[in-house]
């Protein structure tokens, strides 16, 4: 199989969508399908003249025989292309609607859904990443169920994790720094934290929302928490495995994840989490495993990671049912043989 997968550039962007990109691409290989990566200058999703040339270009360009499967972030650069998706019978990777991207106004997201639901309905293959986004694309976008397969994250092997072992709480967050992710809220919400020993590490690029990002730390100073919050940015490799080793809880107030490729690696490493139920955010969870809090709630957030920060025993017994959790995730050839399946 010969697949062209179509990505907003850079590819070498560190998030947890691309991420899943890369995975799958080289699982593929290794089971000996040849992936090209096509990478579309300009903005997204909402896209620009340059993305929408770059998108027909891309289309016009590509080898005869070789199946497009386009990331959802870049789909809506190809509004207008759909009898040529279909004729190309195009793919795609939709890790969730871009419509529903938090801090999107009124009229940007009305329109990325009537592009959304236009070129949904001219792919020949719907691949997404969680059961949620599945019936997100059944119900709100009117797919039919036999049109779409789920092929969630794999996940790697890792060490079994212990904690910080000191008297401070570390608490670990992984995310890019946008307003989904929510991090504002974890910041108010450990604010109120105020007469526990805790600190928070923050992961995660800061330059996909430079005015969210900067707004975030001064967000943190405004509350009085400069010496209790670090912003780490970028983490790859053994500073990120350093980072999960020191970490005592995981948290994540996220609005809204097609999946949680973070959640799932705290699971694995036996890190109880707090996190909102956001799209498919708190699925991996079960109630003796970590904590799931609506989305939004701040109160609630504050609650449950007061029990865990205060409950030395409590976050034990959590840390263990993550553990076990963690055990039962499937890995990344799995993944990637049924993505190669999902396609045939």
């Amino acid at each position: 199989m010969h697949i062209s997968l179509i990505v907003p550039a850079p590819f070498d962007a560190i998030s947890g969508g691309y991420e899943y990109d890369r995975r799958i691409a080289g699982g593929l290989r290794e089971l000996d399908h040849t992936v090209d990566i096509v990478e579309l200058p300009g903005a997204f999703p909402l896209c620009d003249a340059v993305a929408q040339t770059a998108a027909r270009d891309a289309l016009n360009t590509l080898p005869a025989g070789t199946i497009p499967v386009i990331d959802g972030l870049a789909l809506p650069a190809f509004q207008g292309l759909e009898t040529a998706l279909s004729a190309r019978r195009a793919a795609g990777l939709i890790h969730h609607p871009v419509s529903l991207e938090t801090g999107l106004d009124t009229s940007a997201q009305a329109s990325l859904e009537t592009a959304e639901r236009g070129l949904f309905a001219a792919l020949a293959h719907t691949i997404v990443t969680s059961e949620t986004t599945a019936e997100t694309l059944a119900t709100r976008f009117g797919l039919l169920a036999d049109r779409i397969a789920t092929v969630v994250p794999g996940t790697d092997d890792a060490p079994r994790c212990h904690g910080s072992g000191a008297e401070t709480v570390e608490i670990l967050s992984i995310g890019t720094l946008i307003p989904r992710k929510g991090h504002d809220l974890l910041l108010r919400a450990l604010a109120r934290l105020w007469d526990l020993d805790w600190h928070l590490t923050i992961a995660g690029a800061p330059d996909r929302d430079q005015v969210h990002a900067h707004g975030l730390m001064a967000l943190t100073e405004e509350l009085n928490l400069g010496p209790r919050v670090r912003f780490a940015g970028e983490v790859t490799g053994q500073n990120l495995e350093a980072l999960w080793r020191g970490a005592d809880i995981f948290a994540l107030a996220t609005h809204y994840e097609g999946y949680g490729m973070a959640i799932a690696e705290a699971l694995k490493r036996g890190i109880p989490p707090v996190v909102t139920a956001g799209g498919a955010a708190g699925n991996l969870l079960t109630p003796d495993s970590g904590c799931v809090c609506p989305p939004g709630d701040r109160d609630q957030l504050s609650k449950s990671l007061r029990r865990l920060i205060f409950g030395d025993g409590l976050r034990a017994e959590m840390a263990e049912a993550a553990w076990r959790i963690g055990q039962t995730l499937p890995s990344w050839p799995q993944q990637s043989a049924l993505f190669a399946q999902s396609l045939g």
